[in-house]
């Protein structure tokens, strides 16, 4: 009896630790592809403008699209229902904190009516304002608000949120360039993410050798007639594959640059606002000096008018 109790508590540990694997998988899977995402977007940006038609970028949205989404709380109604919500509802209010937004604009569009629409509107126009990352920042750090919208389990309430918003900020180099009235912003169908550029399998040099030397003892312990050359096509090594590999190193240099430069730029403007905080502030703690003292000027003025009063009662 006492194996059979301690049996039954096993399996109900088990079934309870088989939605919580199977959450953090579905958690790990989408921050990882969204990384790829970003790099291939990047990668792409090096050789060609990126717009609507971009094939990378219609996965990278539908990536983020389903990222803001996981898990997301519905909308209970008056009568008790719940009815399914769009993560524009969470960012329009998570968001309001950052400056020069684009979410009245984007309320105000004419063309854009579902919540889905204006969601996906929105990324296009955080992307072209390089201020994707920032919304996301923002939108992360009001928790309040972002349990108010998402269950538990959610991706934004967990550890993979912190690296969500530093994944997004080497979009920041990239220009971006889209059209707000394209058929991409149709919000009567849902996002579908392409896993198959992610998918590829690249055979390492010491996978190469090994396939090589059980050829060579496949050849040396067949017939007297049999020769490596008769089992199979030699394994050859193509000068295509280090063009490839220059090709990346330079890809990945250009990138540097760019976010090189992005990053000083980024430094020159914090440094012009720290020193017109800075002349700002000069000019307060002046402007308070000025009227403490013209405050005891006037303070000794009444004091003098009340002592002539006092002196012609």
């Amino acid at each position: 009896m006492a194996s059979l109790g301690l049996g039954g508590l096993n399996v109900s540990a088990r079934r309870k630790s088989v939605p919580s694997r199977n959450a953090a998988v579905e958690r790990r899977n989408l921050i990882t592809v969204c990384r790829f995402s970003v790099k291939t977007l990047i990668d792409r940006s090096c050789f060609e403008t990126i717009d609507d038609t971009s094939p990378e970028f219609n996965n990278f949205a539908a990536i983020l699209e389903q990222i803001l989404s996981h898990r997301l709380k519905g909308q209970i109604s008056w009568f008790g229902y719940e009815s399914p919500r769009s993560f524009w509802d969470y960012i329009r209010v998570a968001c309001r904190k950052v400056s020069h937004n684009c979410i009245c604009s984007i309320e105000n569009m004419e063309n854009v009516g579902s919540s889905r629409a204006k969601g996906r509107a929105w990324i296009r126009v955080a992307l072209m304002e390089k201020h994707l990352s920032e919304y996301i920042s923002t939108a992360l750090r009001d928790f309040k608000t972002t349990r108010r919208f998402y269950e538990d389990g959610a991706i934004v309430l967990g550890e993979e949120a912190n690296m969500l918003a530093g994944m997004l900020l080497g979009l920041n180099a990239i220009d971006f360039s889209f059209c707000l009235k394209g058929e991409g912003l149709d919000g009567s169908y849902p996002a579908v993410i392409d896993y198959t550029p992610y998918l590829k399998f690249t055979q390492s040099s010491d996978s190469i050798s090994s396939d090589e030397e059980e050829l060579r003892t496949l050849g040396s312990s067949g017939s007297e007639g049999s020769t490596p050359e008769n089992i199979g096509p030699p394994f050859i090594t193509d000068d295509s594959s280090w063009y490839n590999k220059c090709k990346r190193v330079e890809q990945k240099y250009r990138l540097a640059l760019e976010q090189k430069g992005y990053l000083e730029e980024l430094v020159r403007l914090r440094e012009n606002q720290l020193s017109e905080s800075v002349s700002q502030n000069k000019l307060l703690l002046q402007r308070i000096e000025d009227m403490d003292l013209a405050h005891k000027m006037e303070k000794e003025q009444l004091e003098y008018i009340i002592v002539e009063l006092q002196d012609q009662l």
